[in-house]
């Protein structure tokens, strides 16, 4: 088997508006009754997920918070990855009215047009916190936190090369993770910088383009497409609480 794991994002590849239909859940369970491993990499803060999406248990990882956060649906141990955002920057944002502002266990995050206020607030506050686009969504994280420290992290407890993982994924925040792994693809509806840069586009957009990604892999692992050398792999952030 050359390629042994698939790594996907949820909003926009495996869930379209928010949602994974059941076409979507069963090519899950093709891809692992093919002994391959499933890891989930989101942007999402993980009540949100529970919300929407009752299948993590078919995901060997789940990267979540925009790498933030590492949770093992198996046990239900979540940690995470790094040290939460200040207390002293969500408070300042709270008292500008900066709505929506969600807070997670590392992360907050809030929507487009208030990405001005976040920097500006983050530099008065001389802070560290680097912000990550998602579309319309403004997430703020630790300094060196982003998908791609996430999936290392992952791939490090599964014991997994990012050579034998195939990424998908369609937006700004995705570019990290998918120079990790040995094949790169983009759902049809990726933005253009997303697909100019992946090995592969897929036909279908979004959830379709997932199912067709999955089984593909099943049917042909990819054997026209040699892993890639992946970029020279950073030093996975360690669990900051256990």
């Amino acid at each position: 088997m050359q390629y042994s794991a698939l790594a996907t994002d949820y909003d926009g590849t495996l869930a379209a508006l928010g949602r994974v239909d059941e076409a979507a859940v069963a090519a899950l369970d093709r891809l692992r009754a093919t002994d391959r491993s499933l890891i989930l990499v989101t942007g999402r803060m993980l009540d949100d997920l529970h919300q929407h999406f009752p299948h993590l248990d078919r995901f060997d990882r789940v990267v979540a918070e925009n790498g933030a956060v590492l949770h093992r649906p198996r046990t239900g141990q979540t940690v995470a990855l790094a040290e939460p955002v200040p207390a002293k920057l969500v408070e300042a944002l709270h008292r500008q009215g900066i709505q929506p502002l969600s807070v997670g266990l590392v992360i907050a995050a809030t929507h487009t047009p208030h990405e001005k206020a976040v920097l500006d607030t983050i530099r008065e506050l001389a802070l560290d916190n680097n912000v990550v686009f998602n579309k319309g969504a403004v997430m703020i994280l630790p300094d060196g936190v982003n998908k791609r420290t996430g999936l290392e992290a992952a791939l490090a407890e599964l014991g997994l090369d990012p050579r034998e993982v195939v990424a998908v994924g369609d937006a700004e925040n995705d570019h990290a993770y998918l120079r990790l792994c040995g094949l790169s693809v983009a759902v049809a509806n990726a933005l253009p910088s997303v697909k100019e840069e992946c090995d592969l586009v897929t036909h279908g957009a979004a959830t379709a383009g997932a199912i067709e990604l999955i089984d593909r892999l099943i049917e042909t692992d990819f054997a026209d497409h040699r892993p890639e050398e992946p970029e020279e792999s950073e030093t996975p952030l360690r669990p900051a609480n256990h």
